[in-house]
């Protein structure tokens, strides 16, 4: 089947389009900047922004399926214009692009923050309802919730079979501009002064991957997929404490306060003119529980989660080797050792 992916040179991307080629599949890649390395051999590359639907439809000439894989990732309210820009605007001129084309096939890449967030101690599944509420004040979230609403209502109007995917956060190696592992690299610069009381979700990049590649034959139609693995914030840093040497947060405070302390953190940052260690967004969100159940994506795309030590230790291993040496604290020598632990 001849593919196009876009936002293919991601973290996700890296990991995917080599399990696509090596399906056998005609892969075309659209970008701002050529995708080198290993993992783009034999695919075909074409130059241009998600904005110029000229270029997107010469993109778009011959294919079959989509992979929609473009998206920002950021907790600066500054960036809020730019992810709604790609997140909801691009998506719809792309939908109306791919309809024109006769695409038989779009697998969207959303997140389980579109469906598993909530204030308090909670599994959520694929039936429960889209937490604006919750996420009102987060642009990455509630930019991704309007994405998958707009896409599936379309698809559906328009009979374009749609499969979307929600991994949870990504982890694992290769996550080259460390987007998405920026919660594991804020740990070992230690910049979370106190302990989050919420609870995180958290998915091997290389899992993603294998379902994505299912999703281009499986999965529910017009249907969402979450994807990760539970815990709480306490349980992830201590497990990063033990793997690393860097110690977790021992200042544990109610909520509110912790909420309050991240807002007074920024704002003696702006005095000093210096950026704050943690945006105020990821402190509240760090407050909050994203936890989800993944039978949904289990049964229908055979996703299977690795032990997380592995992901933990490959994460870490990546971000130590991406950075200068002697950048980060911690013990690196002991990686190695430490895939059999706890």
């Amino acid at each position: 089947m001849k593919l196009l992916v876009t936002g293919g040179t991601g973290f996700l991307g890296t990991h995917l389009v080599p399990k696509l080629v090596a399906a056998g599949h005609t892969v075309r890649l659209i970008g701002r900047s050529r995708p080198t390395g290993p993992a783009y051999a034999g695919t075909e590359y074409i130059a241009g922004d998600l904005k110029d639907r000229d270029t997107v439809r010469r993109a778009l000439d011959g294919v079959e399926g989509v992979y929609h894989l473009a998206g920002l990732v950021s907790f600066q309210p500054k960036d809020a214009r730019k992810m709604f820009e790609l997140h909801v605007d691009s998506t719809r001129e792309l939908l109306r692009d791919v309809r024109e084309a006769g695409v038989k096939r779009v697998v969207l890449a959303s997140t389980s923050g579109t469906t598993a967030v909530s204030k308090e101690e909670a599994v959520l599944d694929e039936s429960a309802d889209y937490p604006i509420t919750v996420v009102a004040r987060w642009p990455y979230y509630i930019s991704k919730i309007y994405e998958e609403k707009l896409a599936l209502e379309y698809c559906r109007k328009h009979a374009i079979p749609l499969v979307v995917l929600n991994p949870s956060l990504l982890m694992g190696p290769g996550d080259d501009r460390l987007s998405s592992t920026w919660t594991v690299v804020k740990f070992l610069n230690r910049e979370i002064p106190a302990m989050p009381g919420g609870g995180i979700s958290f998915v091997d990049v290389r899992d993603a991957a294998e379902a994505f590649l299912q999703a281009l034959t499986r999965g529910e139609l017009y249907g969402r997929h979450l994807m990760g693995v539970n815990m709480t914030t306490r349980e992830f840093f201590e497990r990063l404490e033990r793997l690393t040497g860097v110690a977790a947060p021992r200042l544990r405070l109610p909520k509110q306060v912790n909420i309050l302390g991240g807002q007074l953190l920024e704002r003696w940052a702006k005095l000093r003119g210096t950026p704050a260690p943690l945006d105020p967004q990821e402190v509240e969100i760090g407050e909050h529980y994203f936890w989800l159940d993944a039978a949904k994506a289990q049964a229908e795309l055979g996703f299977h989660a690795r032990d997380v030590q592995e992901t933990l230790v490959d994460t870490v291993k990546h971000i130590y080797a991406k950075l200068p040496p002697g950048s980060l604290p911690g013990t690196k020598g002991r990686l190695g050792d430490l895939r059999e632990g706890t």
